[in-house]
């Protein structure tokens, strides 16, 4: 796949604005990214998982046919059908509902695409240690 699914993860930690009367008050972890990426607590996700490979991308294929080879967006009700099909996690009965997560929940990098990934935005598939996933992002929250 050359790809590689984590997008601008680098960067936390130092930011380079004086601006203090914008800070939240009280936790310190929050206001990392200027794009709200990657400062949210909780995420809403859908996702489709797959063991092999193959399976992943004939699912992927599948949504950039209906929808993103378009620059269109995957409706939740037609990502949750392909998830219904393809999915071998438990959540694909949901239509591949995860529902909402705090971050430190999930797996190394399936939580880095899952809390990088905008809402309504569609991963593209990556490889975590429980196999092959695509995400849509659905909400987030602090």
């Amino acid at each position: 796949m050359g790809k590689d699914a984590k997008a601008g993860g680098k960067g936390k930690g130092k930011q380079a604005s004086g601006s203090d009367e914008a800070a939240p008050k009280g936790k310190g972890k929050a206001g990392k990214a200027a794009d709200g990426l990657g400062t949210c607590t909780y995420v809403k996700a859908r996702h489709v998982l797959c063991e092999k490979q193959g399976k992943i991308n004939e699912a992927y294929k599948k949504l950039q046919d209906g929808w993103l080879s378009n620059g269109d967006k995957v409706p939740p009700a037609e990502f949750a059908k392909i998830a219904a099909e393809y999915s071998e996690c438990p959540s694909g009965k949901k239509g591949g509902d995860l529902g909402w997560f705090p971050r430190g929940k999930m797996a190394g990098p399936f939580q880095d695409v899952a809390f990088n990934t905008p809402v309504g935005v569609t991963s593209a598939p990556f490889k975590s240690t429980h196999g092959y996933h695509i995400i849509l992002s659905e909400g987030r929250k602090n």
